[in-house]
């Protein structure tokens, strides 16, 4: 089997966020009320807000550097191991940012 796959990795921290949050507890938080009205509704008194849609979710995620190696097909078994390995030889693990996720693999 010859080829090779572009593998796609960002690197993880300790104090990562990934989070969902749903429209009705944003609409219950009293803070987020008051800015989105004094935003929207300046000068405007009695308003109410409302959605139709109560399950409508926010991602709220620590957003990530994308980072990108080429490797043999014939490799796929070990590709979280040299995705590490081509984290480390970059010099990308830090204090508390030393785990990797693989994000893509795409076949060349």
């Amino acid at each position: 089997m010859k080829g090779t796959m572009n593998i796609t990795y960002k690197i993880l921290c300790n104090n990562d966020t990934d989070m969902t949050i749903s429209l009705s507890d944003l609409l219950n938080n009293e803070k987020i009320v008051k800015a989105i009205k004094s935003e929207f509704g300046k000068g405007v008194r009695n308003i109410a807000l409302s959605s139709d849609d109560k399950e409508a979710r926010l991602l709220l995620a620590t957003e990530k550097e994308l980072y990108t190696f080429e490797v043999s097909k014939n490799d796929f078994a070990d590709l979280l191991e040299l995705a590490e390995e081509n984290a480390k030889g970059r010099k990308l693990f830090k204090k508390e940012c030393d785990r990797v996720e693989i994000v893509d693999i795409e076949t060349v």
